[in-house]
C-alpha cells in the first residue's frame, strides 16, 4: 500500500492566506488534491497540518483523510514529513509514501496512477516526476527511506535524501507542467488560477 501525505503546515505568510483553502475551479486548494488522490490507488491519504490547526481541521474533517498535527511546524516542511513517517512506520502494510505539496493544487490522476504502478515495478527507492527537465511534485519514497527521512538534516529537508539516492530513483518524464506549479504568492495565484 502507498499512502498519500498532503503537507499543509505552513504559515502561507507570503500568501497572506492559507493555501489550502484558496479556491480552484469551484474547490478549494485542498479538495481539488484529494479528489484527485481519491480517485488513484493510494490507500490512505494524511494531511499535516500545523499553523491554524485548529481552524484548519474544522475547514476539512468532513474530506476523506487521517489528519495529524505537527507541532514543530515552524522548523520547516521536513519536520511535517516526519509527523507523517512517523504515523506510517506503525503501518506493516505501508510500502511507501506518496508526498504532494498543498500550494500544488495541479496534480493529474493519471501520472499518480503511473508513478505507482512504476514504483513497484522499478523498486526504485523514489519515484519523481519531470516536465521539461524540471522536476516536480508528488514524490513517491519507499519505506525503506524512513529512517532516514528521520535522521535527515532539517536545513536540507527529504533534498537531502534524495542526492543520496540518485541511482535509486526513477524519474518520469511527463508533459504535464502543473508538476512544478508551486502557488505561494496572490501574484503567482492570479497568474496561473484566477488568470485562467
Amino acid at each position: 500500500m502507498i499512502a498519500a501525505v498532503v503537507l499543509s503546515a505552513g504559515e502561507s505568510s507570503r500568501m497572506g492566506r492559507p493555501k489550502a483553502l484558496l479556491p480552484i475551479d469551484g474547490q478549494t486548494f485542498i479538495e481539488k488534491i484529494i479528489g484527485t488522490l481519491k480517485a488513484t490507488p493510494v490507500g490512505k491519504i494524511i494531511v499535516v497540518l500545523g499553523h491554524n490547526a485548529v481552524d484548519l481541521r474544522q475547514r476539512i474533517e468532513h474530506l476523506p483523510v487521517e489528519i495529524l498535527v505537527n507541532p514543530d511546524y515552524q522548523l520547516g516542511q521536513l519536520s511535517s514529513l516526519q509527523v507523517a513517517v512517523r504515523r506510517l512506520q506503525a503501518e506493516n502494510d505501508c510500502d511507501g509514501m506518496l508526498v504532494h505539496l498543498v500550494d500544488h493544487p495541479y496534480i493529474e490522476r493519471s501520472l499518480v496512477d503511473e508513478m505507482v504502478r512504476r514504483f513497484y515495478e522499478s523498486k526504485k527507492f523514489i519515484v519523481v516526476p519531470s516536465c521539461g527537465g524540471k522536476r516536480g511534485h508528488p514524490v513517491i519514497f519507499s519505506r525503506a527511506l524512513f529512517g532516514e527521512l528521520l535522521g535527515a538534516p532539517m536545513d536540507q529537508g527529504a533534498k537531502a535524501v534524495v542526492n543520496a539516492h540518485r541511482e535509486d530513483t526513477l524519474e518520469i518524464a511527463t508533459d504535464y507542467e502543473g508538476i512544478a506549479v508551486d502557488i505561494d504568492t496572490p501574484e503567482i495565484y492570479k497568474k496561473h488560477v484566477q488568470g485562467e
